[in-house]
Parts: C-alpha cells; structure tokens; sequence
C-alpha cells in the first residue's frame, strides 16, 4: 500500500525519537509487517466547532502519519443530519488548517459511503444478523437490561429474512414517520458489553441532509459508519479517546462479519481534561445557546475558533498537546501548563508595544510646550532582527493609573509625590503636584523631568527603582480592551454537577477607555503582541480603524514556571 507524507507546518513539532503507548504500538506493528504503511483519520461530527481536545486528536492523529511516512484523511461523521450544518463544515476544515495540517486529497465523508453501508446493512439482514424493530424507544433501553441483568429478546428479533428485508427497503423508502422501526444487529442480548445487546444500526430520519439532500430518510448510527468507514479508506489505525473503548467489540464484530476491503486497528487513548474548562461538544453548545457567550468563537470558549480569535498561536497548541502526552487513563491537567505554553510561545514571538489600559494624565512641566522628541524603542529585547520603531515624546503623556499612589506603603516604587521614576525609552520625571477633581479622585499629576537623562539613565549614575510604560497624548489612539479570565470559576465546572452554577461572573471586563501607541492600529488582527508590563494582546476580528478593539490572550504572570523553578 502506497501512502505518502503531506508537508505542514507542524511537520518539525515532534521531538527526534519522541514515543509513547501509541507510537510503539504503530512500530510494533510495521516491523512485524501486520501494516506495509500508516493511514489514519481525523473524523470529526459537523454538529460543532472543534475545540482544544480536537486539537489533541488532530496532533496525535495527523503527526503519527508523518512520523512513519503515512497519511492521515480528513473525514465528516455526517450521519445525523438533524444537528449538522455547512458553517461547521467549513469551521472545521478552516481549524484544522490553522492548527497546522492538511490532509491533501484526501477529504472524505461517511455521506460518501451510504449506499454501499445501506448494501452492508441488507448483507447482515440475509445473514440473520440484523432485524427490523419496531418496539417504542423507552421499551427498547427497558428491554436492554442492565449492567447486572441480561438483555430480553424484542418480540421481532426472529423475524423471517424476508420480512427484515421487505422492510428495510420501505424505510429506505420513506414509508414509516420518524421513530416507527430501527434495524438493530443481532448480536448477544446477555453480553456484559451493552453495546452488543443488539444495537441499533439504522434510524428513520427525515431530514434534508447537507450533502446528499433528501436522497436519504435513513440514516446509519455512529457505531455502523465508522468502522467500516475506516476499512473503506484503508485506515490502518484507527486511534479514539477513551470513551469509546466500551464500543471496540462491536467495531470488531461488525468488521469480522462484513466483507470489508480491509482491517482497520482500533486504539484508544486518554482524551483531554483541562482545568477551568468544559471540553464537551453538547456542553458548549449550551454556552452558546443560552448566551453565555457571543458565539462559538467568543475568546473565553476553548473552541480553535475562539482561541485563534484569543491570539493564541497554533505553535503552541501544538507543543501543549507534545508535552503532555498520550496516556491510557484520564486525568485533569492543570490549565497553568497550557498557559505556560502559550506564555513560552508569545515570549519568543510577540513585538513588544506600548498601552495604557486605565490611563492617568501626567503633564510634564518644565518640558517646552509645543516641543516633542522622537525616541527609538525595541520591537523585541531577544531578537535584534524585529528592528525598532520610532515614539514621539511631549509634555504631556499617560501613565497607567495602578501606577501611582498618594500614599504609598512599603515596597511600593512607582510614581508618588516626590518620587522619581523612569518613562520606559525616555527619560527621568518626578512628580510634584497631585490635581484632584471635586470629588476628591486624582486626575492628573504635574511633574519634572531631566533632560539630561534622555534615553531612561541619568548622567550622573542615580538610580531609580521603578521603570513605567506610557503614551503620548499627542498621538495615542483610543481603544477598547477585553480583559478575559476563565470561563468557569472551578477546576471542574461539571463536579458538582451543573456547570452552568460554575461560570464566573468576572470572565469578561470591558475597558473602553484605553490607549495604545499608534502603531498597534497596522497589527494585523489575531497576531498577538506583548502590551509591555500587561501582558499578551491581540488586535480583536471587531476592530475597525475608527475603534480598535484588542483582546487579552494571557497575562504574564506564569504560575507553571514558578511551580517548575520550586520543584
């Protein structure tokens, strides 16, 4: 079997000789030739957006491919027509792009497949594996039993050959309303395994679907399409989270018992857990619609979609799933490890820039009036290669209002009555006077600065034990900045069961008054940069040249690497 590599950028993310549970299990199995190559699938369900544990599929799904000389397919679950929908079609293509990847011609869907798993349906009938069921939904799971008592037997489950067939053909034929019969395999009513107590394999479904319109009114279930979807394609691994261990045994049923043009190998792995955050497809639905989010790509959901719009790089996505690995069990990661990531990522990346989030007026007072100075400031301390870029400087400039105290305590050395401070990239200033309105609230500070300290460093070596960001009022554009925190206010948002009594209040702040130094209007959107002394922004899909909206990706608090540096 031919397979071949398809170059993505993420191709480099793996460590040389990087390994796991997974990955010896692929070798195991090409040494000892039960594989000649590697095919494997991502096979999302078009009913959502993809979202960080995705991510860890498409990573895992997609890398192991490239690492042995494979490939990996793209592939749509879309048998339920009632939940899908083109925007998450095309969401998802768009996500996994972004993430990195490509699946080249390979892109198919479990659409593609109906008619030839309709024939497969109709094989098992003839075989007397599969019967036409009419008994009510609720009848049917009483009937099942439960994990301590066996299943009981349908009152059709001996219906005759052709009996199953003839009806078969007229629920393909639309005779029967929604609900009115499934076809179910015939598998073992007393297995300890529920899912062979007769499962079902098709439903009555009429719903116009987004490939193949009305041609369909029955539809196969998840169980039915996708092993033999996989041995369609070819797919050698066929590598699934946890939860799907449960239905193996059926997957390898339906495979020994159809005459599939290959043997796809189901391997699960622990899915992703992570802390302050909902990873459930149905969970995140109900986020956005109730509300509580703007949308599927709102900056607070763990959506690709709503971490891109965040200005979270794929790079470090891609190195969050690299570090923690595939395991056998799940467990909770700490939310401190992918913000680390992120951190680490931006760090290297990001431009640094200048932004006054609640700004404070300080007018320089001995600096002449109508005079400004032209100052060169560093895109980027550790790459000389990111250049610089030029600030102007006048007598008055903001200052963030954090940054001064009337009365400071102890340990507190930015700006107060006479104190000096440094500007960052300009010079030396102290201040003088405190201006307060009638209510008492300062609004502005009145100040000195040497001049001959241009630059930030005073000729005669004194030094000052604060250095505070700023603007130039003079050239400050007005902005609006969303501060954003997590979504939900406990580790596990589902512990205690509703996860909606989880959201935190204070997930989202809104500060319209900020200013940004002029050159962060030409930041293309979604590329963060690093707001010096405030953390990682980037420009907001919203902005306009008119009203520049920046979101917050991470602050640059990195409580991962005080843990590390402790340990």
């Amino acid at each position: 079997m031919a397979v071949e590599t398809p170059t993505t950028d993420a191709a480099t993310d793996a460590p040389e000789g990087a390994r796991d549970f997974i990955r010896e299990l692929i070798q195991s199995d090409l040494q000892a030739g039960r594989v000649a190559g590697v095919v494997t699938r991502f096979p999302p369900e078009p009913n959502g957006y993809l979202h960080l544990g995705h991510a860890k599929s498409i990573c895992l799904n997609f890398g192991v491919a490239q690492e042995f000389g494979g490939r990996c397919h793209l592939r749509f679950d879309d048998t339920n027509p009632v939940k899908e929908e083109q925007e998450f079609i095309d969401a998802i293509k768009r996500d996994v792009r972004w993430l990195g990847f490509d699946w080249g011609e390979h892109l198919y869907h479990a659409s593609d497949y109906f008619e030839q798993l309709y024939q497969w349906a109709e094989h098992l009938i003839r075989a007397g594996l599969a019967y036409v069921d009419d008994t009510p939904v609720d009848e049917m799971r009483a009937l099942r039993g439960t994990l301590t008592e066996p299943g009981q037997a349908s009152v059709y489950r001996d219906r005759p050959v052709d009996e199953n067939l003839d009806l078969f053909r007229r629920m393909r034929g639309g005779e029967f309303p929604n609900g009115a019969r499934v076809l179910r395999a015939k598998i073992d009513l007393a297995a300890g395994n529920m899912n062979l107590r007769d499962p079902v394999l098709y439903r009555i479904l009429h719903a116009a679907h987004p490939r193949t319109g009305t041609a369909w009114c029955i539809y196969p279930t998840y169980d039915f399409a996708h092993g033999q979807s996989d041995a369609i394609e070819h797919v050698t691994h066929s590598l699934c989270t946890l939860e799907f261990a449960d239905h193996r045994p059926l997957y390898d049923w339906l495979i020994a018992h159809l005459p599939v043009p290959a043997v796809p190998r189901q391997t699960e792995f622990a899915r992703l857990n992570l802390g302050y955050t909902v990873l459930s497809k149905r969970n995140l639905t109900e986020l956005v619609r109730r509300g509580h989010v703007t949308g599927w790509d709102d900056p607070r959901m763990p959506t690709l979609a709503g971490l891109r719009r965040r200005g979270v790089p794929p790079e470090a996505i891609r190195t969050f799933v690299r570090n923690i690995g595939m395991a056998r069990a799940n467990s909770l990661v700490d939310l401190a490890l992918f913000e680390h990531a992120i951190r680490d990522r931006l760090n290297a990346s990001a431009e640094r820039r200048m932004a006054v989030l609640r700004p404070l007026k300080l007018v320089i007072e001995n600096f002449p009036e109508g005079h400004s100075d032209e100052l060169v400031a560093v895109n980027h301390p550790d790459n000389p290669e990111a250049g610089t870029r030029t600030l102007r400087f006048g007598r008055e400039i903001y200052v963030e209002r954090d940054d001064f105290m009337e009365t400071p305590p102890k340990k507190f050395y930015r700006l107060s009555p006479g104190r000096e401070v440094r500007l960052r990239y300009a010079y030396l200033v102290t201040c003088r006077e405190v201006v307060k309105n009638d209510a008492g609230e300062v609004v502005e500070l009145r100040c000195t600065y040497d001049p001959a300290s241009r630059g930030g460093n005073a000729p005669d070596g004194r030094k000052v034990q604060a250095t505070l960001h700023w603007v130039c009022a003079a050239e400050a554009r007005p902005a609006e900045v969303r501060l954003y925190s997590t979504l939900f206010n406990r580790p596990e948002p589902s512990a205690e069961g509703d996860i909606f009594a989880a959201l935190n209040p204070a997930s989202l702040e809104v500060l319209t008054g900020a200013l940004v130094e002029p050159s962060l209007a030409n930041v293309p959107a979604g590329e963060a940069v690093q707001f010096e002394r405030q953390g990682y922004f980037c420009l907001d899909a919203e902005s306009a040249p008119e009203k520049l909206v920046f979101n917050r990706t991470i602050g640059l608090r990195d409580t991962w690497a005080k843990v590390q540096a402790a340990s």
